[in-house]
């Protein structure tokens, strides 16, 4: 099987569990606080990863940039809470459809925080993303919703969290990123947790494990996709998480994502393909160190 056709199954799968992901967070919200659902995802997600830790050893946590770590701990926990918190509060596919841009909010800092050299042509594709962004919230037709802030929010978390792990890729293993991921993360999420605590009931801590569990399992096979091929193959596979996302909202909420969602969500993935494929194309002797 070519690469590339490999890669998008991958890919595809990962969208596949990411619309499970939604469906799980959205059933519990009933009873669970977002913030609460959050460390139950790192928790439940850090049991599935020990296993790993303990055939890998204690050495497989070696660092020399045990700051940067915690960092990315940080705002990959801040960015789960606010994307739990919208996925809560709003129609499933329209929150997901926002945080198709976080690749855009990575690519300006790339520029402005990391010293990444941007042209005019992916500052123009990253305009055009955020004008997609536009056409889904609609400002000035209606109120942008808090549930909408916190979805924005979240993505400009993730690509805080992206970049930290950019950086962090040039000099550590990708297992002790996953390892430490969870382990910063769990201990992090749980503390503004106490603030809103209920105890599950019976049948909800079966959800929670499964959360765990489905999460992880979508991003080894995201990981996966990654690794068959290049971002630019893969990143336009993406948009079937809207697919899916808007069918199990459909199936299990009764919601309909209007044709504004789909139409903006376009936008954004198409501007977020075009960066990919500038920067799949970037010969390394003009990148500014």
């Amino acid at each position: 099987m070519p690469a590339a056709t490999r890669a998008g199954l991958w890919m595809v799968g990962f969208c596949a569990s990411f619309a499970g992901l939604t469906a799980i967070i959205r059933h519990v919200s009933g009873e669970l606080h977002p913030v609460e659902i959050a460390f139950f995802r790192n928790a439940f997600g850090l049991l599935f990863i020990l296993p790993w830790l303990a055939r890998a050893g204690l050495g497989s946590l070696r660092t020399r940039r045990l700051g940067l770590h915690a960092l990315r701990a940080g705002t990959g926990t801040l960015a789960m809470i606010f994307l739990f918190t919208a996925l809560a509060w709003m129609p499933l596919a329209e929150a997901t459809a926002l945080t198709f841009t976080a690749p855009l909010f990575a690519t300006a800092g790339a520029a402005l925080v990391l010293g990444e050299r941007v042209r005019l042509r992916r500052w123009s594709a990253t305009l055009v993303g955020f004008a997609g962004t536009l056409v889904i919230l609609r400002p000035g037709a209606e109120a942008v919703t808090p549930a909408a802030a916190a979805a924005l929010a979240a993505s400009a978390f993730i690509a805080a969290s992206m970049l930290a792990v950019k950086a962090l890729s040039r000099t550590e293993h990708p297992n002790a990123i996953v390892l430490y991921m969870g382990l910063l993360m769990t201990p992090l999420s749980l503390v503004p947790a106490l603030f809103v605590w209920t105890w599950p009931e019976p049948a909800t801590w079966g959800w929670l494990a499964l959360l765990g569990l489905v999460a992880m399992v979508g991003q080894l096979m995201m990981a996966r996709a990654f690794a068959a091929a290049d971002a630019s193959a893969v990143l336009p596979f993406d948009f079937a998480r809207l697919v899916f996302v808007a069918l199990f909202g459909f199936a299990l909420f009764g919601e309909r994502p209007d044709a504004w969602t789909w139409v903006g969500a376009g936008i954004i993935v198409a501007a977020t393909v075009y960066i990919a494929r500038r920067e799949a194309r970037r010969v390394p002797a003009v990148m500014v160190p």
